[in-house]
C-alpha cells in the first residue's frame, strides 16, 4: 500500500511540475510574440477611428500595458481556485470552450489512436511473418513513403479525393452547416470525422508497423523460437505464443507515447478540414492573442499526453513479469 501510496505522490508532483513549466513556457512565448492583439482582433483601420478613451479601454481588456509577472501570477492563482479565467475572443468561460472543443477532439484522437494501433501492429506482424518477400517489401515501401509525407498535405490530398471529386464525405468542419446542437446526431458526427481521424491515423501508422516488424523479426532469430520450430509449432502458433508477448512492451510504449504526436497533427488536419477541435482552438487562441484560452489548451493537452504515459507505466507491470517481480521483491523489502 505504501508503495503505491509514494508512486501515486511522486506522478502527481510530476505531473504538476509539468503542468506549470509548460504553462511558463507557453505564457513567455505568447508575451514575446510580435503581434498586437488590438490590430490583430480590432483591425488598422477601426482604431484609427476610436478615440483615445476607447483604446485604452481595450488595451486594459487585452492586458497589453499589464507588468507579465502580475498576469501570470493572476492567472496561476485563479487556476489554484479552480478557475481558467475567461476566453478573450469567446468572451465565455475557458473551461466552456475547452470542454466543447475537446469532446469533438477526443472523439478524433481516440479513434485514430486506435486505428493506427491496431493495422500497424497487424501489418507490422504480416511483414516480419514474410521477411525479404514481397508483402515485406510493400509494406516497408508504402510506410516509409508515408512517414516522408507531410500530415497536411495528405489530409488535402484525402479531402479533394472522398469529398470534391467524388463526394461521399463532408468538405469540413465536425458537424452540419447550419445545423442546431440538438439537431446534430451521432452519424453525422461520425461521418465529418471520418477523413480527419483517417489522415491522423495514416501519419501514425508508418512508426508502428516498422517498430513492430523490426522488434519481431529479432524475436523469430531468437533461440527459443528456433526450438519451437524444431517442436513443429506453426508461425501463427510462434507469433501468438512468442511474439506478441517481447513486443508487448515495446509496442506499448509507442503507441501510449504517440499520443503527443497525434496531438501535434491534429493541430495541421483540424486547421485543413475546419474541424472544430482543440487544435484549431490553438490556432485560433494564438493568433487571436488570446492568452487565457492557449494557456488553458496547453495545460489540457500536456494533461493528455501525461495522462497517456502514466498508463503506459501502469500496464508495464500487467505486461512484463519481469518488472511484477520487481515490484514484488520491492515491497517485501518495505514490510522487512
Amino acid at each position: 500500500m505504501g508503495h503505491r501510496l509514494g508512486f501515486a505522490c511522486k506522478k502527481l508532483l510530476r505531473m504538476l511540475l509539468l503542468l506549470l513549466g509548460v504553462s511558463l513556457a507557453a505564457f513567455l512565448l505568447m508575451s514575446a510574440s510580435p503581434l498586437d492583439p488590438l490590430q490583430t482582433n480590432v483591425g488598422q483601420a477601426a482604431l484609427g477611428t476610436m478615440s483615445q478613451e476607447q483604446i485604452a479601454q481595450l488595451e486594459d481588456y487585452w492586458g497589453v500595458n499589464d507588468p507579465p509577472l502580475e498576469r501570470y501570477l493572476g492567472w496561476l492563482t485563479a487556476v489554484f481556485h479552480g478557475d481558467m479565467g475567461t476566453s478573450l475572443l469567446y468572451r465565455v468561460p475557458v473551461t466552456q470552450v475547452l470542454a466543447e472543443r475537446l469532446r469533438s477532439s477526443l472523439w478524433l484522437m481516440a479513434a485514430a489512436w486506435a486505428l493506427s494501433g491496431t493495422l500497424g501492429l497487424l501489418l507490422g506482424t504480416v511483414a516480419a511473418a514474410s521477411r525479404g518477400r514481397w508483402p515485406d517489401r510493400l509494406i516497408r515501401g508504402w510506410c516509409l513513403l508515408i512517414s516522408s509525407t507531410p500530415a497536411f498535405w495528405l489530409a488535402i490530398l484525402l479531402l479533394m479525393t472522398f469529398s470534391v471529386w467524388l463526394g461521399w464525405l463532408p468538405i469540413g468542419l465536425s458537424v452540419p452547416i447550419g445545423a442546431e446542437a440538438n439537431a446534430v446526431t451521432f452519424a453525422d458526427r461520425l461521418r465529418h470525422a471520418v477523413l480527419p481521424a483517417l489522415t491522423l491515423s495514416i501519419t501514425g501508422l508508418a512508426n508502428m508497423t516498422l517498430h513492430t516488424r523490426e522488434k519481431l523479426c529479432d524475436v523469430l532469430e531468437s533461440d527459443y523460437v528456433l526450438f519451437a520450430r524444431a517442436r513443429g509449432e506453426s508461425m501463427p502458433s510462434i507469433l501468438w505464443h512468442h511474439g506478441l508477448r517481447n513486443m508487448a512492451l515495446p509496442a506499448i510504449t509507442l503507441q501510449f507515447g504517440s499520443i503527443s504526436e497525434i496531438f501535434g497533427g491534429s493541430v495541421l488536419v483540424e486547421k485543413v478540414f475546419s474541424y472544430q477541435g482543440l487544435g484549431q482552438c490553438a490556432v485560433t487562441a494564438g493568433l487571436g492573442s488570446d492568452l487565457p484560452l492557449l494557456l488553458g489548451v496547453t495545460v489540457v493537452s500536456a494533461a493528455l499526453v501525461f495522462g497517456g504515459n502514466l498508463i503506459a507505466d501502469l500496464l508495464y507491470g500487467v505486461v512484463d513479469p519481469k518488472i511484477r517481480a520487481r515490484i514484488k521483491a520491492h515491497r517485501q523489502r518495505g514490510g522487512a
